[in-house]
């Protein structure tokens, strides 16, 4: 007897998903894998693009819809990746069933950033797979984690991915995501508070590097990532460019990049808005008027982000 494909992909959805509470959504990663068999089994292209259309897409989550429109995932991409990289779904394929379980921190983590931050907004964070452009991101109140990314660690297998794709992620996978999940969440968390900023590399380092340090100080972990130990021992050198870039308007040496830029090391403004956030709390009198304003910061304002830079006194140190 032939199971109809919605009735297989019910009984493929992760058990822990039933149970999961109201401010996570994990229920399209059991889908994306019925679709993913499905497409699998299926040789003709068209009709790939079909199922994942139907099956995925179509009855997926308000969050799944926000990430595809955030970083512009389709059906066809969706499937032409299935087809492309059978060794590298079928790594991660496993690790993405851990979502319920790499938030198991997360009410205690919320209650702790309302205690610091009282005027916290609620959020709903989505665990969905998309096709390798985050492991989070958000759109208004949503936390939006691209669980194939953010949920990875070393087992992963990249070697079907183009490059540079393929450095950056085996770089990204070594430092084992998954486990750092809940600086994840809440990062992405922090971004749902924060105004949203167009504009010069200033602008966009700080705040991430916001999120950053918020995200540290209630986690208490960082990302495993090259970032946090070339950022110490390279400081001087990265303050200097940071100086001569920071009001332009390009990101490529800083953010969302490869290794392929002046550093040798990927997401160098994060370090930079991290190190500024950091020097200017070490300020603060008051911890959570100081996260306030971070928090609140009009970062779509290049002079009110410029003087917070200025009262961090990052820019000075030598």
């Amino acid at each position: 007897m032939r199971l109809p494909f919605c009735l297989i992909a019910a009984l493929l959805l992760p058990c822990a998903a039933l149970a999961a509470p109201p401010q996570v959504v994990t229920e399209d990663i059991g889908r994306f894998w019925a679709t993913y068999d499905a497409v699998r089994a299926e040789p003709d292209a068209e009709r790939q693009v079909a199922l994942v259309q139907q099956h995925y897409i179509d009855p997926g989550s308000p969050g799944l819809h926000a990430l595809m429109q955030v970083r512009n995932y389709t059906a066809r991409e969706y499937a032409e990746a299935m087809r492309s990289w059978p060794r590298f779904w079928n790594s991660v394929r496993p690790l993405t069933a851990n979502a319920q379980q790499a938030s198991a921190t997360l009410e205690r983590d919320l209650s702790d950033f309302r205690a610091l931050y009282p005027a916290l907004r609620p959020a709903t964070i989505t665990y969905a797979v998309g096709v390798l452009r985050t492991g989070g991101t958000t759109l208004g109140d949503k936390v939006l984690i691209g669980a194939e990314m953010a949920l990875g660690d070393e087992r992963v297998d990249v070697s079907e991915l183009p490059e540079p794709m393929r450095s950056r992620l085996r770089i990204f996978y070594d430092s084992r995501p998954g486990a750092n999940n809940a600086q994840n969440n809440l990062h992405e968390y922090v971004h749902t508070q924060q105004r949203e900023t167009t504009g010069s590399l200033a602008q966009y380092a700080v705040r991430e590097g916001v999120a950053e340090y918020v995200a540290e100080r209630i986690s208490g972990r960082r990302p495993a990532l090259p970032l946090y130990t070339y950022g110490p021992a390279h400081e001087a050198e990265i303050r200097t460019r940071f100086i001569a870039e920071m009001d332009g308007d390009d990101l490529d040496n800083w953010l969302y990049n490869s290794a392929r830029n002046p550093f040798g090391v990927s997401d160098l403004g994060y370090y930079a808005g991290y190190r500024i956030a950091q020097e200017y709390m070490r300020q603060q009198a008051d911890e959570k008027a100081g996260i306030a304003r971070m928090i609140e910061l009009d970062y779509a304002d290049p002079k009110a982000v410029r003087a917070f830079i200025e009262a961090s006194g990052w820019l000075r140190e030598r």
